[in-house]
C-alpha cells in the first residue's frame, strides 16, 4: 500500500469534494482543492502533479501549508504588501474637481503638467506626477 502523504480531516475532505463539485471556482483554487484531495486518497506526488500539471515542488508546498496551518493556507495565498495608496479618495475628488473647473488666466484649458502644479501648490498632496493627474481623471469618466 502507498504512504499517503496528506490526510485531511473529515470536515476538510468532505468541504473540498464540496467545492471542487461547484462550478465556480477559480482554476488556481480548483488545482489545489483537488491535489490535496488526490494526496489524500493515497496517490503519489509524482501522478498528482501530472494530473494536474503543476510541479512536485509546489503540490509538496501545498500539502506542507495543510499540516502546518490548515485547510485556508492551502488553499489561498497570503495577502501580498504592494505599494500603498498614496492618494485618498477625498483628493481624487479635489483633483477631478479641479480640473473641471475654468482654467487659469493665459490659459485655455488645464493641461496635466499645470494640474500636477496647482495640486502641489494648493496642497492638496505633497508630490504628485502629470501621468498620476491622468489616471485618476481617466479613472473619474
Amino acid at each position: 500500500m502507498k504512504k499517503q502523504h496528506v490526510h485531511l480531516r473529515k470536515a476538510d475532505r468532505e468541504f473540498l469534494e464540496t467545492l471542487v463539485s461547484k462550478g465556480d471556482l477559480s482554476a488556481k483554487i480548483y488545482k489545489r482543492a483537488l491535489g490535496l484531495l488526490e494526496l489524500d486518497r493515497g496517490k503519489s506526488y509524482t501522478a498528482v502533479s501530472k494530473t494536474l500539471q503543476t510541479s512536485v515542488h509546489t503540490l509538496s508546498a501545498r500539502a506542507k501549508l495543510y499540516r502546518e496551518h490548515g485547510l485556508q493556507e492551502a488553499l489561498h495565498d497570503k495577502p501580498r504588501p504592494g505599494r500603498p495608496i498614496e492618494i485618498t479618495g477625498n483628493q481624487r475628488a479635489k483633483i477631478t474637481a479641479l480640473a473641471c473647473s475654468k482654467a487659469p488666466r493665459g490659459y485655455e484649458k488645464w493641461s496635466l503638467r499645470l494640474l500636477a502644479e496647482k495640486i502641489i501648490e494648493l496642497s492638496y498632496c505633497e508630490q504628485i506626477s502629470h501621468t498620476s493627474v491622468a489616471t485618476i481623471l481617466k479613472k473619474m469618466n
